[in-house]
């Protein structure tokens, strides 16, 4: 995960100066969101893993896919991306992207997982804490990640809080390990 964390990480920063450049954030966000969306696809992980589908092949079926959707510079980012069999990629190029466009707009992305949904107080609770913690309005996703056993994994950018009783143990075993 933290390879394609890396790999992606140029490529987030140069689609944002561009978009930037352009004035086209959101535009942006919309492409890589809809490439993000493609990718994680069932079907087209089949395709993208199938050793006998050329890079030519798969290029028209996501720009089929795509179609109508893609600015023309997305479709050029796309076409590069699959040229450098870098597909991997593009959900974490969209995280980073996205974290990108909250620090540029002034706010910040978190993401909070927990192994059960938060009810709306703690959320509100959690968002007062952080934005005092960080200084800027804070918009909050939420997931689901039963393995986590209780508590909460907080991300935002390259910092993680972990608060979870699955971090706890870890951190006890290692500490008993010395």
């Amino acid at each position: 995960m933290a390879e394609l964390t890396s790999l992606a990480r140029p490529y987030a920063e140069a689609v944002f100066e561009l978009a930037v450049e352009a004035d086209n954030i959101d535009q942006w966000s919309a492409n890589l969101n809809l490439l993000a969306a493609v990718v994680k696809d069932p079907m087209m992980v089949e395709v993208i893993s199938n050793p006998h589908v050329d890079k030519m092949t798969l290029t028209n079926i996501w720009l089929d896919i795509c179609e109508g959707q893609l600015s023309e510079a997305g479709k050029n980012l796309l076409k590069m991306i699959i040229e450098n069999k870098r597909l991997a990629i593009i959900p974490s190029l969209f995280t980073q992207y996205q974290h990108l466009k909250a620090e540029h707009q002034g706010y910040i992305t978190v993401e909070i997982a927990s192994p059960y949904p938060l009810h709306d107080a703690q959320i509100e609770n959690i968002k007062d804490v952080l934005q005092q913690r960080f200084g800027k309005t804070v918009e909050i996703d939420q997931t689901i990640d039963e393995s986590l056993l209780g508590g909460w994994l907080i991300r935002t950018g390259d910092q993680i809080i972990d608060m979870s009783i699955k971090g706890r143990f870890q951190q006890l075993t290692t500490e008993l390990s010395r």
